[in-house]
């Protein structure tokens, strides 16, 4: 190995750096991981574990039509604009194999979810753990590096990259409070993404800083000031991924499918105050702006289809929601005015009924009407993960902004630039995150051990 360590480094132990370790020694390469935190997952562990994929065999089987085009026009039509149109496509196109590549190599336990469709997709195409949980993901992967034998060395973090004649070599690294290195041919960046770096977020994403951060504590931002300093370019470095009802103050995500299927948000006033069809990412900072506290409504027809989460219905049973029969009774509950909470009920109500136009312009109200008896949640707005990052290319390659590699590196995850567009939250589409993580991860992998002969 011209006297490296071993062929592949992957700085990062979520979803994208254990898919990068599954793919690299199953192309022939040598792998090991690195992880700053105790603990591998990352953000990945904190996510529902939904991945979407255009085209695959389980669209297939459920009679659902789509295909990557059609995926590319779903996500630029949130997004808008992109600094890196070629990587929306290029994802989408290799989603469905990714998918595939997770069941049948990995052993990943995923389904095709087909009760709703989430936000920025216009048919079924979340693959996810049937718990809903990104931690059985993680897990799947795990098991799959551990019956390989890849070394996953937890609490090592990288402390800077080799880099050698313009090249990067491996890294530094700090192993019980000792530095140390290692070598490799090729180093790819899972880490995460930078949302855990107020600096970096006031610098590249200020419309949600000072938003209370629920994501994995190991998202500092190294790969962007590594990046930086190796002379490599950004991309859509505005983008984040926000969450507009985080449950107060148990921590976890409600459930947007209760907003998604017409459920509403009040503020402390018991009134709505914008359009929640926004999506929870692109709501989180409208939430913030109003004060950061909001409340969130739905009824038992919503309850009932939320009820398939396991994190929905742990929140219901540690009571971070409360029912009530009447909207009075449900205003009573939390503390809010009675008469304001039923005016907004039943001027929802009439929109959702086609009989007045909605105040806030909402025009989707899912299951209609809203009808006792009914559920409150208090609720916060978070930040969870940045979308932007260092520039890639098709494989993954890191790019400086003349479009040249920067040579023996890769990125993926939340270290490379995602496919939500360059600005905010709002053309952030359920799954991007994933997507990115494990696709780039997986493309990395074999695009390094092809440039060292170890791949067929």
């Amino acid at each position: 190995m011209s006297g490296d360590d071993l062929d592949i480094l992957v700085i990062g132990a979520g979803a994208c750096g254990l898919a990068a370790a599954v793919a690299g020694h199953d192309a022939g390469a040598s792998v090991a991981v690195i992880e700053k935190q105790a603990r591998p997952g990352g953000n990945s562990s904190l996510s529902t574990g939904s991945v979407p994929a255009a085209g695959s065999r389980f669209q297939r089987a459920a009679g659902i039509d789509d295909d990557p085009a059609r995926m590319v026009r779903d996500l630029m039509g949130i997004a808008r604009e992109t600094d890196d149109p070629a990587l929306v496509e290029r994802l989408a196109g290799v989603s469905a194999e990714t998918v595939e590549w997770l069941v049948d190599a990995v052993g990943a336990r995923l389904a095709l979810v087909t009760a709703y469709r989430h936000i920025g997709h216009s048919v079924p195409r979340l693959h996810a753990p049937v718990s809903r949980r990104g931690q059985d993901l993680v897990d799947d992967l795990l098991a799959a590096v551990e019956a390989r034998g890849i070394p996953v060395a937890v609490g090592n973090g990288a402390t800077d990259l080799i880099v050698e004649d313009g090249a990067v070599r491996g890294a530094r690294v700090s192993v019980g409070g000792e530095g140390a290195e290692i070598r490799a041919g090729r180093t790819i960046l899972a880490l995460n993404g930078f949302a855990a770096n107020p600096d970096l977020v006031r610098r590249f994403c200020p419309e949600i800083a000072g938003a209370p951060y629920f994501g994995a504590r190991g998202s500092t931002g190294e790969a962007v000031l590594w990046g930086e300093r190796l002379g490599a370019a950004l991309a859509n470095m505005a983008a984040y991924q926000g969450y507009a009802a985080v449950a107060y103050p148990q921590g976890s995500l409600l459930s947007w499918t209760t907003i998604e299927k017409g459920g509403i948000l009040v503020g402390q006033d018991a009134r709505r105050f914008g359009d929640e069809s926004l999506g929870y990412s692109g709501y989180a900072r409208v939430v913030l702006a109003r004060g950061g506290d909001a409340y969130a409504v739905f009824d038992q027809a919503i309850f009932d289809v939320a009820a398939a989460e396991e994190e929905f219905m742990e929140l219901w049973s540690y009571g971070g929601l409360k029912r009530g029969d009447t909207p009075a009774a449900l205003a009573r509950a939390v503390g809010l005015d009675a008469a304001a909470l039923a005016d907004e009920i039943a001027a929802r109500n009439a929109a959702a009924a086609g009989t007045a136009p909605d105040r806030h312009g909402r025009r989707d109200f899912g299951l209609g009407p809203l009808a006792p008896p009914f559920y409150i949640g208090r609720v916060v707005p978070g930040l969870f993960h940045t979308q932007g990052g260092l520039r890639v290319d098709g494989d993954a390659r890191v790019l400086r902004p003349d479009g040249t590699p920067v040579p023996h590196l890769f990125a993926g995850g939340g270290a490379a630039a995602g496919i939500s567009g360059r600005a905010g939250a709002l053309g952030y589409a359920s799954g991007n995150g994933l997507l990115s993580a494990i696709a780039l991860g997986r493309l990395a992998a074999l695009a390094a051990a092809r440039d060292l002969g170890r791949a067929p």
